[in-house]
C-alpha cells in the first residue's frame, strides 16, 4: 500500500485528487496539508492533517506527495519535496516557466524519484474517442483540428480568487491551456510554430480570460482555445479531413461526477463511470458521391483513475510513469511561446533543442 500525502485541499484537491486516490487499489489517502481548516478531515475522517509541508515531509510513511495548490506555488512546493528525496505528482501546470520545470526534472533525476504532472485529461471520454477516430482513418488526411473549452461565465468569480491574479498564476492560459496543449502534444507531437492571441475580454482588471493558439505542423493546423463569454459554447472538438468532419459538443462528465463524491463507487449496480450518455456523442460526417453520411460515434468511457493506477505501477517498478516531467516541460514551453507570440504579434518558430533529458 502506497500512502499518499495531498498538499492542498482546494477545488483541485477536493474534486480531483482525493476521490481518485481513494478509488485506486494500492493507494491510500493518508494525509492532507491544510494550513488552517479541517475540511479534508471532515470528508476523510481517518487521515492525518498537517499544517506545514515540513511536518508532512517528516512523515516517513508517505510514499507519494501530490501538490494541488494555486499555480504559482507549484514550483517551490515540488522543489522542497524533491530535495527531500520524495516522489511527487504536481497538478497542472507543473510550473509557471520552462526553466522551473527543467530544474524540477534535474532534481528528480538527482534524487532518483518520480516527478509527474497531473495531465488527467488524456483520459477524458471525448479525447479517447477522438484518438480512436483518428486511428481508424475515417476522416482521411486530417487538415485541421480544433479543441476548445468555451464557457459562459461573465460574472466575477466568488471562489478560487487567485485565478484572477496574474502574479499567482491566474488566467485562462495557465488554467485551461495545459489541458489543451497536453492533448495536442500527445496526439501530434511537437509543432514547428506557435501563434496566439492571449487577452482579457471581460470588464474590469484581472488576468487573461481568453486565448486562441495555433500550432503549425506539416499539412496540419491545430487550434486550441478557451474563453468565458461563449453562449452557447463552441464545439469541444471539430476535426476536418479530406474525407469528412467530426463535431463534438459538451465536456467529459467525470469532473461533475467527482464533485459529488469522496470516492468512485465500484459496487455492482453503481452507474457506469466516465460513460457519456448517447445524447452527447459526437457526430461523424463523411462525404460520399451525391451527399453526406452522418452517424454518432459511440463515446469511449473516460477514467481518470487510470492516471493514478499508472503512478502506482511506476512507483512499484512495473511500468513507466503515465506522464513524465518532460511532458510537463513541453506543455509549459509551448504556453510560453503562445504568450510571447501574443505579445509580439507574430508566429514563434519552435526550437525544442533545450528540452531536458
Amino acid at each position: 500500500m502506497i500512502r499518499v500525502g495531498l498538499v492542498g485541499f482546494g477545488m483541485g484537491g477536493r474534486v480531483f485528487h482525493s476521490p481518485l486516490i481513494s478509488s485506486v487499489e494500492g493507494l491510500e489517502l493518508a494525509a492532507v496539508l491544510e494550513r488552517t481548516s479541517n475540511t479534508a478531515a471532515e470528508r476523510y475522517p481517518d487521515i492525518a492533517v498537517y499544517r506545514t509541508l515540513e511536518a508532512m515531509l517528516a512523515d516517513s510513511s508517505l510514499g507519494l506527495f501530490v501538490v494541488a495548490t494555486p499555480n504559482g506555488t507549484h514550483y517551490a512546493l515540488a522543489k522542497e519535496i524533491l530535495e527531500a528525496g520524495r516522489n511527487v505528482v504536481v497538478d497542472k501546470p507543473m510550473t509557471m516557466t520552462s526553466a522551473e520545470a527543467a530544474d524540477l526534472i534535474g532534481l528528480a533525476g538527482k534524487h532518483k524519484v518520480l516527478l509527474a504532472p497531473f495531465h488527467n485529461r488524456r483520459l477524458d471520454s471525448d479525447f479517447l474517442t477522438v484518438k480512436k477516430l483518428l486511428h481508424e482513418g475515417f476522416l482521411g488526411r486530417l487538415v485541421a483540428f480544433e479543441s476548445r473549452f468555451d464557457r459562459w461565465r461573465p460574472a466575477p468569480p466568488t471562489e478560487r480568487l487567485w485565478q484572477e491574479i496574474p502574479e499567482t498564476g491566474g488566467g485562462k492560459l495557465m488554467n485551461l491551456g495545459p489541458h489543451l496543449a497536453d492533448q495536442a502534444l500527445a496526439l501530434f507531437g511537437t509543432p514547428e510554430g506557435v501563434s496566439a492571441e492571449v487577452v482579457r475580454e471581460k470588464d474590469g482588471p484581472g488576468a487573461n480570460d481568453s486565448f486562441t493558439i495555433r500550432l503549425r505542423y506539416p499539412g496540419l493546423i491545430v487550434t486550441l482555445g478557451a474563453n468565458s463569454l461563449s453562449l452557447p459554447a463552441a464545439p469541444r472538438f471539430h476535426l476536418r479531413g479530406t474525407e469528412g468532419n467530426y463535431w463534438k459538443y459538451g465536456v467529459d462528465p467525470q469532473e461533475d461526477a467527482l464533485s459529488k463524491v469522496t470516492r468512485v463507487d465500484t459496487r455492482t449496480g453503481a452507474p457506469a463511470w466516465g460513460q457519456e450518455p448517447a445524447a452527447g456523442w459526437g457526430v461523424l460526417h463523411v462525404g460520399i458521391e451525391g451527399g453526406t453520411v452522418s452517424r454518432p460515434v459511440p463515446a469511449l468511457p473516460g477514467d481518470y483513475r487510470l492516471y493514478y493506477a499508472g503512478i502506482r505501477d511506476a512507483l512499484l517498478g512495473k511500468a513507466p510513469a503515465p506522464v513524465t516531467g518532460v511532458d510537463g516541460w513541453r506543455v509549459v514551453r509551448l504556453l510560453e511561446w503562445a504568450a510571447e507570440s501574443s505579445e509580439k504579434r507574430r508566429e514563434i518558430v519552435c526550437d525544442w533543442s533545450d528540452e531536458p533529458k
